[in-house]
């Protein structure tokens, strides 16, 4: 007994030192990410451990300061201060030092006041351990003001307008909201007198992925997040150049940069502009590198048209936990939007305007299903906008990954929407109505 005894004494010191080695080893920093946006600042440090930390914000001048447990100061984590670019909106410069022995101090310069959000992501995907620090101006970007000073910039004769629907949609100083007002709108108008149209079409695009979600991957390495961002900057560009019956046509992106976006965010700024449409454009994959061709889905209010438009729902909404979002916010929007919110009529409408749109890819290339498929897309859900997602093309076919990263091929893809989109309108001409803010 006694030997036993002894035997497993030497166990257990064994264990406890090999586990005060792991310790004092500390975390290994894999890679540190910076992603800046006009809506916010993301910061991500990937680990092969969990961190431990703690923050304190200093409002004058502003400036945070992240205390992490656990590592050792090295060249390589002073590196990556070098990340941080001159025309980041929120971040001046950071500073790094050890704070004491197994802690790294860091120290964030701000060019104005943040609300930060830290937290910690459990391995996903292709990542490890990540320790976030979404970093969010106080005054929080308004997509409806942020887009009214971009069309102002670009001398877009309908600048006055929107500025009409900004002040409509204020709250008051009750803090009620005031329903938009139906204003009037010039139409491609010359100089002086202009031509009066009373509608305006907005047409949200929606880039999908971004950031620390790079969507499916292509054989190639080429991202969906890079090739689906290159196709929506281009559709906007044709959209803000169309009108239907003489209702100028407008886009506003749901992001316009590599940045990540939660899925219930994009459906929340598509509502905040009044957005007429919705379109999520995206890239397909497969497990096998044949599947090809592109597809066009709406929501499904129960079960999914297919298993194949089941698994692609699946795979989409996995983007919030792939790109980072922080599920621990008690928001009650958030919660809201999580919700399934989806109607009849919006869904009747999202399937009208899928098939437009599906018919006029089909002149582009290869259609992978000849009819519009239903799943549940959360990135769907808005309950008052017509709704679509395009995959464009299969990503992890050779051919077709080669397809999308060809600028004329690109080109036809924002041909074949607009197209579509107005083919839509102009058998459901926009109705003047109040929707909710």
């Amino acid at each position: 007994m006694q030997i036993q005894r002894r035997d497993w004494l030497k166990v257990s010191s064994l264990a406890l030192m090999l586990g005060w080695a792991d310790i004092s080893k500390g975390a290994s920093l894999m890679a540190v990410r910076v992603w800046p946006a006009k809506d916010y600042t993301r910061v991500t440090l990937e680990s092969d451990v969990a961190l431990k930390t703690k923050y304190t914000f200093v409002p004058s001048p502003p400036r945070l300061a992240i205390d992490i447990e656990g590592l050792e100061l090295n060249p390589a984590i002073k590196e990556w201060v070098g990340k941080i670019k001159p025309d980041d909106p929120n971040i001046t410069g950071v500073r790094v030092a050890q704070n004491s022995p197994g802690i790294v101090r860091m120290v964030f310069d701000l060019k104005q006041a943040v609300q930060p959000q830290v937290f910690a992501l459990t391995p996903v995907g292709a990542y490890q351990h990540r320790l976030v620090l979404d970093l969010y101006p106080t005054a929080p970007v308004d997509p409806l003001e942020s887009w009214i000073a971009e069309r102002t910039q670009s001398n877009d004769p309908l600048s006055d307008w929107l500025n009409k629907q900004a002040n409509a949609t204020r709250p008051s100083a009750s803090n009620s909201p005031t329903p938009p007002a139906e204003a009037n709108a010039p139409a491609n108008p010359p100089a002086g007198n202009a031509s009066i149209t009373d509608r305006l079409i907005i047409v949200a695009i929606d880039a999908g992925h971004g950031g620390e979600d790079p969507g499916a991957i292509g054989p190639n390495g080429t991202k969906e997040k890079d090739v689906v961002l290159q196709i929506a900057l281009k559709l906007r560009d044709r959209i803000n150049a169309s009108s239907v019956k003489g209702s100028p046509m407008r886009a506003y992106l749901t992001r316009d940069a590599d940045y990540f976006v939660p899925l219930h965010v994009r459906v929340q700024k598509a509502r905040k502009v009044q957005a007429d449409l919705f379109v999520s454009v995206h890239a397909d994959a497969f497990f096998t590198p044949n599947a090809q061709g592109a597809s066009v889905f709406a929501l499904s209010h129960g079960a999914a048209s297919s298993s194949a438009a089941r698994w692609m729902a699946q795979q989409e909404n996995k983007a919030d936990l792939i790109g980072g979002m922080n599920f621990g916010v008690k928001d009650s929007q958030v919660q809201q939007a999580l919700l399934d919110m989806s109607t009849s009529a919006q869904i009747k409408d999202s399937l009208n305007l899928g098939g437009a749109i599906l018919r006029e890819i089909g002149g582009v290339g290869r259609l992978h299903k000849p009819k519009v498929e239903q799943a549940g897309f959360a990135v769907l859900k808005a309950p008052d906008i017509p709704s679509v997602l395009v995959e464009t093309a299969f990503i992890s076919n050779p051919d077709e990954e080669a397809k999308l990263s060809d600028p004329n091929y690109q080109n036809s893809v924002a041909d074949a929407l607009v197209k579509g989109l107005q083919k839509y309108f102009e058998r459901n001409p926009p109705l003047a109505r109040k929707r909710s803010t």
